[in-house]
């Protein structure tokens, strides 16, 4: 008799239960209508690894899994990025796995996690990615980069031509003691104001992640596609713009910076295609439920292998 494995979330364990649900709100209902479309096209019962993120989407992810039933996910292993149920997948867990220390039963062996999914704040036309709304940024990057294809779920809200159209501000997880360098730093590369995230009613003082990190929201204007730089401009922040893969690799150099919620990049499709293990920052194919009832389906377009760059 299959047993419910320590890695998987509790709600995949569970047996299957028939229950009535209210009325979902129209972004609710697009949400669910994008969730159940992307497992279809992307998940598969001969999965072994299946990465589950933290995004509000996902719980509708979870839900079209297990309707799939015991018989297949018992199966399989769950690598959540947050703490699901009673399930918890730590930091230094989430470290290992993506590093191969923590074999997962592999004996050894490195092995890549199937498919990960995950929601996101903004989705930019080239599947560039703004998250950490949520604080788990570190977690969901280990989990999308360990995966062969990361899958983003999403409502129509979420869909931007640019990143920072509606989410005017990049999370950032920094070590305490470096938030007032890292402050300064963000401002002369353009960020007027930021600010350590605080905690809200239920909480005084700065959002403590599961890292004992706190999350810096540097605001930028909107972010250009390489498309849109003209001649002469790098896009580097020389002449006041700065270009996704650009800021992301900048901001990342700082010293005090763990992991920043731009997902750019490589996909999976060019991380395998090049040779390499692991998967790539950005989704490869990105699934947005519409106000109309449809669900908009946008797969990357950049399949060729490249190396990674620093």
């Amino acid at each position: 008799m299959a047993t419910s494995d320590p890695n998987t979330p509790a709600s995949l364990n569970a047996a299957p239960v028939a229950t009535e649900h209210p009325p979902l709100s129209k972004v609710e209902a697009s949400k669910r209508l994008a969730a159940y479309k992307a497992v279809e096209d992307h998940f598969d019962p001969s999965y072994r690894y299946i990465g589950i993120g933290s995004g509000s989407t996902v719980v509708y992810v979870v839900e079209a899994i297990a309707a799939k039933g015991r018989n297949v996910t018992s199966k399989m292993i769950f690598i959540p990025t947050v703490e699901v149920g009673h399930t918890k997948l730590s930091a230094v867990q989430a470290l290992k796995v993506s590093v191969g220390l923590q074999d997962l039963g592999l004996k050894g062996k490195r092995e890549a996690i199937d498919v990960a999914f995950d929601g996101a704040d903004e989705i930019d036309e080239e599947l560039n990615c703004i998250k950490g709304g949520g604080a788990c940024l570190f977690q969901e990057k280990l989990v999308a980069t360990s995966a062969k294809k990361f899958i983003c779920v999403a409502d129509f809200r979420k869909l931007v031509p640019r990143l920072l159209t509606n989410w005017k501000t990049i999370p950032i997880e920094v070590a305490p003691k470096a938030a007032p360098t890292i402050k300064r730093i963000l401002i002369t590369l353009g960020s007027p104001d930021p600010v350590i995230r605080q905690g809200g009613s239920a909480k005084a003082g700065p959002v403590v992640t599961d890292n004992g990190m706190w999350i810096m929201d540097a605001p930028f204007p909107p972010l250009k596609l390489a498309s849109d730089l003209e001649e002469g401009d790098k896009g580097d922040g020389t002449h006041g713009t700065w270009e996704v893969h650009q800021l992301g690799r900048r901001l990342k150099r700082i010293v005090g910076v763990l992991e920043i919620g731009i997902f750019h990049g490589r996909n999976g499709l060019q991380v395998s295609n090049s040779g390499e293990e692991g998967g790539g920052q950005r989704p490869v194919a990105a699934y947005f439920g519409m106000e109309n009832g449809e669900v908009e389906v946008r797969n990357a377009k950049e399949i060729e292998g490249i190396k990674s760059r620093p």
